[in-house]
């Protein structure tokens, strides 16, 4: 069997380290590792009132900030899922949560998920500050993989991982139970030959000179990412 039949030979490649505690800061964001005592009752409050947050979420919505404290701090210390908290770089206002997680250095694969912004962060440049830090971890550390996927239902997310650059790989029917529902499973990915066009995209919209007075962007990251993408999801094509 000839070698273009076996697949490519990786070499001078060797399994990354798995994500620590450090905290990762831009301009716009500061990532901090879940703390319960720290993060929980700011987390509640920005999250309160907005049921639909975790309407795809195989938890939520919590009914109190001690039911919301308790799941954090079930899960701070977490390696897998690694969860980090998006925050106010100035204030230390807490705005958002997500994390690494699948995480499998033997492969070069990580995952980033159990994302949920609060409505104020929300399409906000901070927030996409904060993906952008955490893939530029992964591929930094050594990871060959970046993955996101979600319930197929969800076309935000679908729409948020095109829009970061994200191909879209196709769709993992009767994947699992999500709060008694089937979830069909969107699966997208970034590869690590695609990074440095992807956060030349990235530095380019995050630059404050793409921002005009009033905080408007003059070119969308959508289009910019779009050249990077090998492949585009139908469920937005056809909606």
């Amino acid at each position: 069997m000839s070698d273009s039949q076996l697949g490519t030979v990786v070499e001078g490649w060797s399994p990354p380290r798995k994500p620590d505690r450090s905290a990762m800061t831009g301009r716009l964001v500061r990532l901090e590792p879940l703390n319960a005592d720290a993060h929980a009752a700011d987390l509640h409050a920005a999250f309160q009132g907005h049921d639909a947050l975790w309407d795809y979420m195989p938890y939520g919505p919590f009914p109190s900030a001690t039911a919301y404290h308790r799941w954090a701090r079930q899960r701070e210390e977490g390696e897998d899922p690694r969860f980090f908290v998006l925050c106010d770089p100035v204030t230390g206002r807490p705005g958002g949560i997500a994390s690494y997680l699948r995480i499998t250095p033997d492969a070069g694969s990580i995952e980033v998920g159990h994302i949920c912004i609060a409505p104020h962060l929300q399409r906000s440049a901070a927030a996409t500050e904060a993906m952008f830090l955490m893939m530029a971890w992964a591929f930094g550390a050594g990871y060959r993989r970046y993955e996101w996927k979600c319930n197929a239902l969800n076309l935000p997310s679908r729409r948020a991982a095109q829009r970061l650059g994200f191909s879209f790989e196709g769709v993992f029917r009767n994947h699992m139970l999500v709060k008694g529902r089937n979830r069909d499973t969107a699966w997208f990915s970034v590869i690590d030959s695609e990074w440095p066009a992807l956060a030349e995209a990235f530095s380019v919209w995050l630059s404050p000179t793409n921002f005009d007075a009033k905080g408007r962007q003059r070119e969308r990251l959508s289009d910019l990412t779009c050249l990077v993408r090998a492949n585009g999801d139908p469920a937005l094509e056809r909606g």
